[in-house]
């Protein structure tokens, strides 16, 4: 099962990350190293079970490979997925982990992904030369990736609407993680109306009174009457089911793998609903990851200046995709693909 996977998808190389004393289990994916070290977040979630937690890191990281490649960041791609719940955390399974990236020596660069924070990654950084977005200088890549996340927006609305920003629109928000809240600050700063929904209900609470926000259930999201829908929780929620229900023309969040198949992008692009890949928009991380390995004297501003790059990049797909008649996700996953495929050939 594991090599029909890591063939499947294109996989170079699975790494098992064991360490009894602290009960760490996870695993290290490196999808594909063509264009430099393979970088990709870390999650820790309750998987189901191995099998799950390995499919989702190989899934993820496909996405982070067509990710960096698009963004020109001079990196592959992987990811890594811990295996249980933000309560079994603790300071001896992150440095049993940091122990197991130091010694790919470079091969992989991580950074946080969802269930792990900056300050996690701090600890890190302290066991592995080979993290990324952890340094005070410039700090959490949440708001980086964010922005990134808006500047994507404008270029769908743009599309759709006809107009350079969200004034007037409604954004519903699903999750209010790092990336999710500070979107939906940014919306709300822009003249944007929102309604949002969080597993934390307290939080959502709070976030809606700060920010004039309409709060609803989780499940209730994908029915809130708005203009852009923008999932920035777990992957997956694009599915036959819960997109016959949504009351949106753009979709456009920061979540990894929103689609749960190749086929919900196209059953999005056939119910007019305008897909803004995941990839394309959320790849300030690997914008972050660029410019931290390409320039040690950047700043907390160049960071943000850099992921502004998404919007041309969200444009250019969805322009392609007019003009093919084809989906955006598709459209993505081709001039990824192809851009990756033509610098292999270039090595032989």
């Amino acid at each position: 099962m594991i090599f029909e996977l890591a063939e499947q998808y294109g996989v170079e190389q699975i790494i098992f990350c064991r360490e009894a004393s602290s009960g760490l289990k996870a695993f290290i994916v490196i999808h594909d190293s063509t264009l430099g070290p393979a970088a990709g977040g870390t999650r820790m979630l309750p998987y189901s079970s191995e099998q799950a937690a390995l499919e989702d890191a190989v899934r993820l990281a496909q996405g982070m490979t067509r990710k960096c490649t698009l963004a020109k960041s001079g990196t592959g791609g992987a990811k890594a997925v811990i295996i249980g719940s933000p309560e079994q955390k603790s300071e001896q399974l992150l440095r049993a982990y940091a122990g197991f990236v130091e010694r790919l020596n470079g091969a992989f660069l991580t950074g946080n992904d969802v269930n792990i924070s900056f300050e996690d990654m701090q600890i890190l950084a302290e066991e592995t030369q080979y993290v990324l977005g952890a340094t005070e200088a410039l700090g959490p890549s949440a708001p980086v990736t964010a922005h990134g996340v808006y500047s994507g927006m404008r270029a769908a609305v743009e599309r759709v609407y006809g107009q350079s920003d969200l004034e007037g629109l409604t954004v519903a928000i699903q999750g209010l993680g790092g990336v999710g809240l500070a979107l939906a600050q940014a919306v709300s700063a822009r003249g944007g109306a929102l309604v949002i929904a969080d597993i934390n209900e307290e939080l959502s609470a709070r976030v809606a009174r700060e920010l004039g926000a309409q709060a609803v259930a989780c499940d209730d999201i994908y029915d809130a009457q708005a203009d852009i829908f923008a999932p920035c929780a777990l992957g997956g929620v694009l599915n036959s089911h819960t997109i016959q229900r949504l009351r949106c023309t753009i979709v456009c969040g920061a979540a990894n793998n929103q689609l749960a198949g190749k086929a919900d992008g196209d059953e999005l692009f056939q119910r007019g609903i305008l897909y803004a890949p995941d990839y394309v928009v959320n790849a300030g991380g690997a914008i972050y990851v660029r410019i931290q390995r390409g320039d040690p004297d950047a700043t907390r501003q160049d960071l943000m200046d850099g992921v502004e790059c998404i919007y041309e990049t969200t444009r250019s797909v969805l322009v392609a995709s007019e003009k093919r008649g084809v989906a955006p996700s598709q459209v993505a996953d081709q001039l990824a693909d192809e851009m990756l495929q033509q610098a292999k050939s270039a090595q032989v």
